[in-house]
């Protein structure tokens, strides 16, 4: 247990020094190297972690609410090879619909014959060549797209 609550101090600590650069672009209202879409900001971390780990950084993996947001996110991934990559979605209570930020999936791109289950309980974009959505055990280390609300800007009001 000691060994959890420091990874997730060391994981907290991290984001931290990273966030200390948080400037906002006033004219989007998200963090400096976020992008904006729609009413959210979004973000490629590039760094290979769990999505567990991936999720406790702050904020949270991106929910999908739309294709043009899935491609907006994909997008993000496309400087990076369009690697294999987290994105908010993990089974609740052995149920299909995948949600990690209270929100639904209005949108998915499953691979054909997925989701599996089992102990294949998180979401992965940009599996195959197809570049769709695959469940992946929640310990294997991947890049994630985050998303968070951006400020509210003199053209939100």
């Amino acid at each position: 247990m000691k060994l959890l609550v420091v990874a997730a101090l060391l994981c907290g600590l991290m984001v931290l020094t990273t966030a200390s650069d948080y400037r906002f672009n006033m004219s989007s209202g998200c963090p400096h190297g976020w992008s904006r879409f729609n009413l959210r900001c979004f973000v490629y971390v590039p760094r290979s972690m769990s999505w567990g780990q991936a999720e406790s950084m702050g904020g949270h993996l991106a929910s999908v609410h739309s294709s043009d947001e899935y491609r907006h996110i994909q997008k993000l991934t496309g400087d990076h090879d369009y690697k294999e990559t987290w994105i908010g979605g993990s089974y609740i209570c052995q149920l299909v619909t995948f949600v990690i930020d209270g929100s639904s999936f209005h949108y998915t791109h499953w691979c054909p014959g997925e989701p599996t289950g089992g102990n294949q309980n998180c979401l992965q974009i940009n599996y195959t060549p197809s570049k769709c959505w695959d469940d992946l055990e929640c310990g294997v280390h991947r890049p994630s797209v985050c998303h968070e609300t951006p400020i509210k800007t003199q053209t939100d009001v």
